[in-house]
């Protein structure tokens, strides 16, 4: 597995306007429970090089539904991170949806049409 075409997305409900600290919590959450979800061989290559990743916007949380679903269809690592509700907002609420580490060319027809956070 090449490590230059490994990445990771975090995709967050833009919706939400979280503030700061807490966005970065919740992508914390979604970079680390999709790499979970990754096979040990995409987890170690993605390591080796250098964790790569980017950060984009969804409208909404319909937005992140969708693209879990068809992520899992691709049957890619996913995970959908819902808030424990302590702080900012209410329990449930969708925050954003990590996918990866795969391959740049399997993230470019789920994610190419959104925008960087």
């Amino acid at each position: 597995m090449s490590t230059e075409e490994l990445r990771q997305v975090i995709v967050v409900n833009s919706e939400l306007n979280l503030p700061k600290g807490k966005l970065a919590s919740q992508v914390a959450h979604a970079a680390v429970a999709a790499f979970l979800e990754a096979t040990p061989k995409a987890r170690s290559a993605w390591l080796a090089a250098g964790m790569p990743k980017v950060v984009l916007k969804a409208s909404d949380e319909a937005a992140l539904r969708e693209l879990q679903v068809k992520a899992r269809s691709a049957g890619l690592p996913v995970t959908l991170i819902e808030d424990a509700g302590r702080t900012v907002v209410a329990e449930g609420t969708v925050t954003c949806v990590g996918i990866g580490p795969v391959s740049a060319a399997q993230l470019e027809p789920l994610t190419s049409q959104l925008k960087l956070l």
